[in-house]
């Protein structure tokens, strides 16, 4: 953006190949941290020095650092959209895409690349205004009562929901903040104003933005002040759903009812519902909370341990919130973690979240119906030597789209069964085999020994670990096909996995580039509890 100043970023790739600077503000530096998983859980497969072979991953990976690269690039104030021009109705290439796909971006290009025939442009920036009386984005006095009116800073998931080829809905995920790009001179957390603090937490959660356009050859721009026009910050009200609802690990002195939260955190990836809603990820909220002290009760203890949540002062956030010091509220940070469901038409509606789908780093939550009717959500916990989580509702989706067909679909992730993936076989140049849901809640009752439902679904990472699910290269996006109806989920990367720890499903050490893991559920049925993998 024109009114900021221009600040050069650091470069240097942690282990995984995002900048530093991108891995402070987005993660915490979580690849930085002691790995949570601390559990004796077996790695599956004998010790073999492995590398893949046959099912190549040198395309794919490149493409990733291509997409990276860009990404961390962008990351300031990229909220660019590419979209075809009339130039762009170029024959179908032998790739089946339609486009000739860029070469991978070096990091040090600092530009918008897109395929040839195609133009990109800016649909919407951090700080523009979309909310009535919100006024135009001023970087030298902005507020946090402008920014709770104003489009968020950073996308990571973006949907665009559409009504026509000329009228849609935007939403888009605001993950994390980076102050040291949102205000001039700025040093760290602890020494920000309570002012420049209240700003990055209304800069977070998501925004809903109505947009148009008057031919399919335009590009699409967004409408100011719109019926549809939506904020989502740190401090949106939200109701809880499901069984861990008003659970003691949920209650506070603000909420004794532990049925309240206000706002979301860290969204990263999402989905869009077959019932038109959107699914959102609270994924490093772990970085939020100041801990003056390791908490004395174990079981609290236990929870901060597993999630990451350290001592410190995080980003300093108490200081303008005591609900974030938790020496105030200890339950505050079992507050997210969760997925969030969200209604683009309806901006009075109050956002979900889902306690039946578990609690941990959600990557995102993405649906596919089970021949029955029922809904089944797959979600990755997005951490080094964590686990692949599968959620099938108790009730049927119905196809009605009339007003009580929406909201019977929209109760359908707050009961079900909750299960996580062991993944089976002898590690081979193959790089195949097949895999088991195990259970962790089934028909309103814990199959965790010595857990309760309520405990598994507000520390579910400390019940996963009593079951011996395999431990993934961080499992981060998982999306299943609409037209196969298989499921890919995205191991990001594991610089720390040993020789010793490799398995069959994460047959890299020191995997720094990840891989892609095809699953298909016997029968193609999503609420089958047996399945095959391959490395694709």
């Amino acid at each position: 953006m024109s009114a900021s100043p221009h600040r050069l970023l650091s470069l240097l790739p942690h282990s995984g190949g995002r900048s530093a600077t991108v891995c402070h503000y987005r993660c915490g530096d979580a690849c930085a941290q002691p790995v949570p998983n601390t559990s004796d859980n077996e790695y599956l497969g004998d010790v073999i020095a492995a590398s893949l072979s046959r099912r190549s991953l040198l395309t794919g990976a490149a493409g990733v650092i291509g997409l990276g690269a860009a990404w961390t690039l962008l990351e300031p104030a990229g909220h660019a959209v590419a979209a075809p021009t009339t130039a762009s109705v170029i024959a179908e290439k032998a790739n089946g895409l339609g486009f000739t796909p860029i070469s991978p971006v070096r990091a040090t290009v600092d530009e918008v690349t897109v395929p040839a025939g195609f133009e990109w442009s800016t649909l919407i920036r951090w700080g523009d205004p979309i909310l009535p009386g919100a006024p135009k984005f001023d970087f030298e006095n902005q507020t946090a009562k402008a920014q709770a009116m104003q489009f968020g800073y950073n996308n990571d998931f973006t949907a665009l929901i559409a009504d026509s080829v000329r009228d849609a809905i935007l939403v888009c995920n605001h993950e994390y903040t980076n102050e040291a790009l949102m205000f001039r001179g700025w040093t760290n957390d602890a020494a920000a104003s309570l002012e420049q603090l209240r700003i990055s937490m209304a800069a977070h959660g998501m925004s809903v933005v109505e947009v148009s356009r008057r031919k399919v050859t335009q590009p699409w721009t967004y409408k100011p002040k719109a019926s549809k026009n939506r904020r989502i910050t740190a401090h949106t009200p939200f109701d809880v759903s499901g069984p861990a609802a008003g659970s003691k690990y949920l209650k506070t002195s603000a909420d004794p009812s532990g049925t309240k939260v206000l706002g979301t955190l860290n969204n990263c990836a999402g989905s869009v519902t077959p019932w038109g809603t959107i699914l959102s990820g609270e994924e490093n909220f772990n970085q939020y909370f100041r801990v003056a002290a390791a908490p004395t009760d174990p079981e609290t203890a236990a929870g901060y341990k597993r999630y990451g949540i350290a001592t410190g002062t995080g980003r300093n956030w108490y200081r303008a919130d005591s609900r974030f010091d938790t020496a105030v509220e200890p339950n505050e940070p079992h507050r997210f973690g969760w997925v969030v469901e969200i209604d683009p038409e309806d901006p009075e509606s109050t956002p979900v979240k889902h306690t039946a789908l578990g609690r941990f780093k959600h990557e995102a939550a993405t649906i596919r119906i089970a021949e029955d009717g029922r809904a089944v959500a797959y979600s990755g916990d997005d951490e080094r030597f964590d686990y692949l989580y599968k959620f099938i509702s108790k009730d049927k989706y119905t196809k009605s789209r009339n007003r009580s067909g929406k909201r019977h679909n929209m109760s359908l992730l707050t009961q079900g069964d909750l299960y996580v993936a062991r993944f089976d076989g002898t590690p081979s140049p193959e790089y195949d085999g097949t895999g088991v849901w195990i259970p962790l809640v089934e028909n309103g009752v814990s199959k965790v020994p010595g857990m309760s439902v309520e405990q598994v679904l507000v520390f579910t990472r400390l019940a996963a670990d009593k079951v011996a699910p395999t431990k993934m290269d961080r499992p981060e996006d998982v999306q299943p096909s609409p037209v196969t109806g298989k499921v890919y989920m995205a191991c990001t990367n594991n610089s720390n996995r040993t020789a010793a720890q490799i398995d069959a499903a994460n047959p890299r050490a020191s995997n720094k580039s990840g891989h892609v893991i095809e699953i298909t559920e016997k029968g193609n049925d999503a609420a089958a509890l047996t399945f095959d993998w391959a490395i694709v």
